[in-house]
């Protein structure tokens, strides 16, 4: 499900990477896309999950993971 826009011998270049590397050059792009105030547009569906998720957070503020933790854990099940 590639987009024709993209660029192949980059991305050819991008999957010869290690998955550490990368899961940071995802990162840096995506740091990079942030930084330029770039925001993506959202679907209902995603607005919808949205509202979903803020009100179950407002119900119980204290029901969360760190961050730090969650990233780990989806790293960890990467590297299996």
């Amino acid at each position: 499900m590639e987009s024709q826009i993209v660029n192949t011998q980059l991305l050819q270049q991008a999957r010869v990477l290690d998955v550490d590397e990368q899961i940071e050059l995802v990162d840096a792009i995506w740091d990079g896309i942030v930084s330029r105030g770039a925001t993506p547009s959202l679907t209902e569906a995603q607005k919808t999950e949205l509202d979903h998720r803020l009100a179950d957070h407002l119900a119980n503020p204290d029901d969360v993971v760190p961050w730090s933790e969650v990233k780990a854990a989806a790293l960890a099940k990467i590297r299996q």
